[in-house]
């Protein structure tokens, strides 16, 4: 095979993100990353070949599994991570952008806590979906009542993984599923 072949599998590999390649140095084997799924994602949304409503009807089924998971298997490193992400949502309630920041450092901790990487990959690749709904999920609760009901649906999952008991903390990821879901139908996303 020719240089140019290789340089151009090279370049390929490298844009997919399945390899590193450095000047003058040798190209190695990429770490997992969530760039390539995260951008599928949001082409197929911003394609309208995907739904919002179909993305949180996958991300429902995954974080069902990996809140069981996590309740099963977390550290209690982890559970402390997970839990003050869910206090900091409520400290930072009035600040959307911060509670939304610590939200979804909450689902990823869980996801982390499954100790399978695939789930960790897999949730996290839908952060750029679920920052450019969460607002609007956010709005649809316009009073403090309603968002600090959200909260303690986070707070409810946080004790249950504490407690490690893997169906109350699926079956609290389920009610937190189905509201943000009413949240984003009410706000006209579906």
């Amino acid at each position: 095979v020719s240089r140019t072949v290789v340089r151009e599998a090279f370049r390929s590999l490298s844009a997919m993100r399945l390899i590193d390649m450095s000047a003058g140095r040798r190209a190695t084997v990429a770490k997992l990353d969530t760039g390539a799924m995260s951008m599928v994602i949001e082409h197929g949304i911003t394609t309208q070949q995907i739904s919002v409503q179909q993305v949180y009807d996958v991300r429902r089924t995954i974080e069902m599994r990996t809140v069981a998971l996590a309740a099963l298997r977390r550290t209690d490193q982890e559970a402390a991570a997970i839990g003050r992400s869910a206090r900091l949502m409520r400290e930072n309630f009035r600040n959307p952008e911060a509670v939304m920041e610590h939200d979804i450092a909450f689902h990823e901790a869980i996801a982390a806590a499954s100790h399978n990487p695939v789930f960790s990959l897999i949730v996290t690749a839908f952060s750029g979906v679920t920052r450019r709904t969460w607002v609007i999920g956010w709005r649809t609760r316009s009073s403090d009542e309603a968002q600090l009901k959200m909260i303690k649906g986070h707070e409810d999952i946080a004790e249950a993984i504490l407690k490690g008991d893997p169906r109350l903390a699926a079956e609290h990821m389920a009610q937190h599923f189905d509201k943000s879901v009413k949240a984003l139908l009410d706000a006209g996303i579906a």
